[in-house]
């Protein structure tokens, strides 16, 4: 077994942002694992070969699915049939509803090693896997002894996206697809409800967090917003206590978000918040406590009172 093996993602014929993401934390151990290889798994795969086609990849793989759009059946099919012919050490997938359909059941199939949720890959005579545990408080580590092939979900958000021109070779894999076993129908796409708001197409968030202690300090702070000219969203505690709709959440549970400018007022950014944030532009936190977890992502950061600031903010843009 060598190698790593990188499963991108498709949705409506384009290729999903996260797999350059997926492209970057397996090259943080395809040099000790023996090599990078992408599988694109599509109805048209050879349309998204040049975007695969980034630094640190040794070869594009595509696989031609009997579905235009995705099917849990025959991606797992697919995958079965790569792993047999590859021989990876490990097999990389996003955290998605996409991999949750087909991944766990084709590890647990085949006797592989199988880590969800992963922030990290790293290499210590085979894959160490860096996971939230204990809702995101700790962070646990995983290895595998024994497993000749590991299979990683990596939550999106949780490093930068792949980018650079590679040198890729493509190659076609042939999959011999059991259409009798495919149990499914792709009818129609439907979009989720946004809420109020769809926070993800903001350029400018302005969050609040815990720290604002009282949820009648929220229509403070959404003035804030519209005289500055962003959106208001919020941390986890804000939704858990009812005080502000899930629309406007960002975190792994809520939105993943990528405005320019992110202002964090009274979040302590727990891991799980930084991993729906740490893709924006520019990053400003506000906390009282210097040691506060958000400060390891901010490009600025003042150790202050989250009302004072916003009192001085409010000031200068009456």
């Amino acid at each position: 077994m060598s190698g790593v093996l990188v499963i991108a993602e498709t949705r409506r014929g384009e290729l999903r942002e996260t797999s350059l993401e997926l492209v970057a934390a397996a090259s943080a151990v395809a040099g000790d694992a023996g090599g990078l290889k992408v599988a694109v798994m599509d109805g048209n795969p050879g349309a998204h070969t040049d975007a695969l086609n980034v630094e640190g990849v040794d070869e594009v793989l595509t696989v031609q699915t009997p579905q235009e759009h995705f099917d849990a059946h025959a991606a797992g099919q697919a995958l079965e049939a790569l792993i047999a012919a590859e021989e990876p050490s490990v097999v990389v997938l996003g955290h998605s509803v996409d991999s949750f359909g087909f991944a766990p059941a084709v590890a647990a199939k085949g006797g592989h090693g199988f880590a969800s949720d992963a922030l990290e890959i790293s290499w210590d005579g085979g894959p160490v896997v860096r996971r939230g545990a204990y809702a995101d408080h700790l962070v646990a580590e995983l290895d595998f002894p024994g497993k000749d092939t590991v299979v990683v979900l990596v939550r999106a958000g949780s490093v930068e996206p792949a980018s650079g021109s590679g040198s890729a070779e493509t190659r076609a894999v042939d999959v011999d697809f059991d259409e009798s076993a495919i149990a499914s129908e792709h009818v129609e796409f439907r979009e989720a409800e946004v809420g109020d708001v769809d926070i993800t197409t903001s350029e400018f968030l302005l969050s609040i967090g815990r720290g604002i202690e009282d949820k009648d300090a929220i229509e403070q702070f959404q003035e804030l917003a519209d005289a500055m000219g962003a959106t208001l969203s919020v941390s986890r505690p804000l939704v858990d206590a009812g005080w502000m709709p899930s629309a406007r959440q960002v975190g792994q549970s809520g939105k993943t978000v990528k405005p320019k400018v992110y202002l964090a007022l009274g979040i302590s950014g727990a891991v799980q918040h930084l991993a729906g944030m740490r893709g924006a532009d520019m990053i400003i936190a506000v906390n009282t406590d210097p040691e506060a977890p958000i400060f390891s992502v901010a490009h600025y950061g003042a150790v202050a009172d989250l009302f004072e600031v916003a009192e001085e903010l409010e000031q200068h843009f009456k």
